[in-house]
């Protein structure tokens, strides 16, 4: 006789009813357990080589550092010191009033004419002791090779997002995170050897792309195993990596103060244990079920079951996998969108636009704060560790307050980014003498700073639409490399005034502020899916409802 629906199995009919609906990825990550054992330790060595991509984001803060300096003049040797007792160099160099020092880039000739410097400079070596701007001299005319320098490494970091993306798509997220790692360890060791310009700058541009390519990897394998309840803070805490490889830097380059070609190669050789991370690293599940390699996927989520110490419905698993890969299908069908469908649509167009400047604005403003820290007076060594500190109470902020109903995304962003515009443009009003002030009003900048760029990440891809959320979070990471580009040419207006580059900074992070405060909240909210969801997103009739939140603060879809 057959079994009644009220006489079956609860067991039975939950599987019945289970194999009715779409199964995600997510829901078995819920039941593998959000964040254990296996996802702890995964999550912790596959951020680890991320501190020394950090290092090498910022390391041209001690390698290109500038010192003062002066002219040598004909009756020196070149190993002179900077303050030679031996010589009166007032009646020789002319007396720059406004700077309180002798003249960087001018002298007298014989006729008592100011002439530029016709035989070098010496070099005040009292905190650098060696720099590649001491040894390429690298100022003056020259100066602006020291911005280039920089300048190209954050271009090569914009090539290499696109390209280690394009390469872990093709080859997988292992293979990528591994060439990455290689290449890094290669091409960061020569480049502490080479003695040419140009050449160093290249093999830097090279570094810079693979810092992309380790980061954006390492983030992909260790957060897509990460569930639902735990993702926000994961994704926030990954960030003390690059901040401890900032904390590690300014130590080191401290105790390898005289050789910075050396430091290079210290900062490098790390990457050379990561070469073990081939018979660590798992490939991405996600990318074995986009290639079809459907066994080698399930043994990857059956061996996490194992070391979680849980089992799993078999049946539930490949359910997950058929629904991934039926949305696979629709997505090779679906037209593709592209970098125009931003700018079809007049609200989508005008929130592109307002992001795109954030994020140019925050990553410049961000970068220009950490490389401009030497410059702005009293020990710079401190002046770079309290820069990096600073961020430890912003990521905790983050996590406080963007799940917070009363604060949420857009009041964050906007609020951080008018304190960091308020503190940085009051530095127009800070005499000359007063380095403490000035250094702490920088400090201040940089806390509110990093946490506004921690949050326009999350803000912007909860506000593009669906279909074109890839799109737009392409063009706004873009944006974020441009500020990186020009951040160093900014930087190099401190030569004239020192605030000027923090008010600068100052005055586009106030207006980046104020614009954020036009862009509707997503806290709470459905997220948009289609076009047309897009374009109603924040109006008071728009059809994306709002949702409860879950114990995580994120909206239950």
């Amino acid at each position: 006789m057959e079994k009644t629906e009220s006489e079956a199995n609860p067991e039975e009919v939950n599987l019945v009813l289970e194999s009715k609906k779409k199964v995600k990825f997510d829901d078995i990550l819920v039941d593998l357990g959000d964040f254990g054992k296996y996802q702890k330790k995964a999550y912790f060595l596959l951020f680890l080589p991320t501190i020394f991509s950090a290092m090498q984001k910022q390391s041209w803060v001690f390698l290109g550092a500038k010192a003062p300096h002066r002219c040598k003049l004909p009756e020196e040797f070149p190993n002179s010191t900077y303050e030679n007792a031996d010589i009166n160099l007032t009646s020789m160099i002319p007396w720059n009033k406004f700077e309180g020092s002798l003249s960087s880039c001018s002298m007298y000739d014989d006729k008592g004419e100011t002439v530029s410097c016709t035989d070098g400079w010496i070099f005040d070596k009292t905190t650098f002791g060696s720099s590649a701007v001491m040894d390429w001299e690298l100022v003056c005319e020259k100066k602006g090779m020291r911005a280039t320098a920089q300048a190209v490494f954050m271009a090569g970091v914009l090539i290499g997002s696109y390209f280690f993306g394009w390469l872990s798509d093709k080859l997988g997220r292992k293979v990528s995170f591994f060439i990455s790692v290689v290449v890094q360890a290669i091409f960061g060791f020569v480049s502490g050897l080479v003695s040419d310009y140009w050449a160093f700058v290249i093999l830097r541009c090279i570094v810079g792309a693979t810092t992309s390519g380790v980061f954006l990897v390492a983030y992909v394998l260790a957060m897509e195993m990460v569930g639902p309840k735990y993702r926000v803070i994961a994704g926030t805490l990954c960030q003390y990596y690059y901040t401890f490889g900032y904390l590690v830097m300014a130590m080191v380059a401290y105790f390898l103060n005289d050789n910075w070609q050396l430091l290079q190669i210290v900062l490098t050789l790390p990457c050379v244990l990561f070469l073990s991370y081939w018979w660590v690293v798992p490939e991405s599940v996600r990318w074995q079920i986009s290639e079809g390699k459907y066994e080698d996927a399930k043994d990857q989520i059956y061996k996490v079951a194992k070391e979680n110490g849980v089992e799993l419905n078999t049946e539930k698993v490949d359910l997950m996998i058929t629904t991934t890969v039926n949305e696979k299908e629709k997505e090779l069908t679906a037209k593709k969108a592209s970098v125009l469908d931003l700018f079809r649509h007049r609200r989508i167009c005008f929130r592109t636009l307002n992001l795109c400047f954030n994020w140019m604005v925050n990553s410049g403003t961000y970068y220009g704060l950490a490389l401009s820290a030497s410059n702005l007076g009293g020990n710079p060594y401190y002046n770079y560790l309290i820069s990096a500190a600073v961020e430890i109470p912003a990521y905790a902020f983050n996590l406080l307050v963007l799940n917070h109903p009363r604060v949420g995304r857009r009041l964050a962003l906007s609020g951080c980014m008018l304190f960091a515009g308020l503190v940085l443009t009051v530095t127009i009003f800070i005499p000359k003498d007063q380095t403490m002030l000035l250094v702490t009003l920088s400090m201040l900048g940089k806390l509110a700073i990093t946490s506004s760029y921690g949050t326009v990440y999350i803000f912007s891809a909860e506000l593009y639409p669906t279909v074109v959320r890839n799109v737009g979070m392409g063009a706004s990471s873009m944006s974020a490399r441009v500020g990186g580009i020009l951040c160093p040419y900014i930087n190099m207006l401190s030569d004239f005034w020192t605030p000027l580059p923090l008010i600068i900074y100052g005055a586009l992070a106030f207006t980046g502020g104020i614009l954020a405060l036009f862009l509707p909240e997503t806290l709470g909210r459905r997220l948009p899916e289609t076009i047309q969801d897009g374009e109603n997103f924040g109006l008071k009739d728009d059809s994306v409802q709002e949702v409860s939140l879950n114990e995580n603060g994120t909206p239950d879809v």
